[in-house]
């Protein structure tokens, strides 16, 4: 069978289920969206109005957060590794702060119960900063800090 074939097929299938499910009203056009998205949390701009829209008070510093940026001068500011693993019972969510981007909450990703508490991604950075790992575990907020250098901008730089 034709490769191209296979892939038309698989992608029309899945295509064809998303639909049918559509139109019984089992999957609501949005719905993975509107579920998870906290709009005012990735409008702050401090720690503090963070907090405030997550629902939580200042957090504490802990030494269960391992916090690795590779390398810890970034060429550029526009893609920024970053992985940030937890060591506390209960993890429910871990988000990435930069503290001088024009909106500091960079990214959140919540946490099923069971899943290992370990996430990595990209940020992009506007400049030199302190980035937070922040990591709600058992409705409490713990971080740990790491300062980042950028060599080029990558928020408007």
């Amino acid at each position: 069978m034709n490769a191209n074939r296979r892939d038309v097929l698989k992608t029309g299938g899945g295509v064809t289920l998303l639909t049918l499910l559509a139109a019984a009203g089992w999957l609501q056009p949005g719905d993975a969206l509107a579920a998870g998205w906290n709009k005012a949390a990735f409008d702050t701009r401090t720690m503090d109005e963070t907090m405030k829209a997550l629902g939580g008070s200042a957090p504490a510093q802990s030494k269960d957060i391992t916090f690795v940026a590779t390398p810890e001068i970034a060429e550029n500011g526009a893609v920024v590794p970053i992985t940030v693993s937890s060591a506390i019972a209960k993890t429910e969510a871990i988000a990435i702060l930069v503290e001088k981007n024009p909106n500091m909450l960079a990214a959140m990703f919540e946490l099923p119960a069971g899943t290992e508490p370990s996430i990595g991604t990209r940020v992009k950075m506007s400049q030199t900063s302190n980035v937070y790992a922040l990591v709600k575990a058992d409705g409490r907020y713990y971080v740990a800090a790491k300062e980042i250098k950028v060599t080029l901008g990558g928020c408007g730089g």
